[in-house]
């Protein structure tokens, strides 16, 4: 046996083979659908798989103010930010943000699912988030993904 001929592959830019991923959030949990996009932009989902490089694909996500919560989400949970300001804590609903700005709740929650520091700010990147259905990304040429496939 040549133990040479079982090297560990690594991915990096050159062999990370990224390629751009269409999922429609409509009709989807929350956070179940921002777990399946994180692993997607991580790219756990290919073979050569690598922790602390940025190997996944890029994501476009349509239909984002179709999304669902379960429970009582909607009006119970609370998105809070400080302005950093004395008194600056300001409050806010997914309902609200629904209505104003849809694409913000899938950006939070995915952000939190990616890594912390270099590699998630840089994966944060490979997301493009809609309302609705044009995307004007047809350039491209993504590939629809069915997200019930996806453990």
């Amino acid at each position: 046996m040549d133990a040479l001929s079982y090297k560990t592959q690594f991915a990096t830019k050159a062999n990370s083979g990224k390629e751009w991923l269409l999922v429609d959030a409509e009709n989807e949990v929350v956070g179940r659908l921002a777990s399946k996009v994180a692993m997607l932009l991580r790219g756990k989902h290919k073979t050569n798989y690598t922790p602390h490089a940025d190997a996944g694909s890029n994501v476009i996500i349509i239909n984002a103010e179709k999304v669902r919560f379960t429970g009582k989400k909607l009006t119970d949970k609370e998105y809070i930010r400080y302005t950093g300001y004395p008194g600056g804590q300001r409050f806010a609903s997914p309902k609200e943000w629904l209505n104003s700005k849809p694409e913000a709740i899938l950006e939070h929650a995915i952000h939190g699912m990616l890594p912390k520091g270099r590699l998630g700010r840089q994966l944060n990147t490979n997301i493009r988030i809609f309302a609705g259905t044009a995307h004007g990304m047809e350039a491209q040429q993504p590939k629809k993904v069915d997200l019930s496939k996806i453990k």
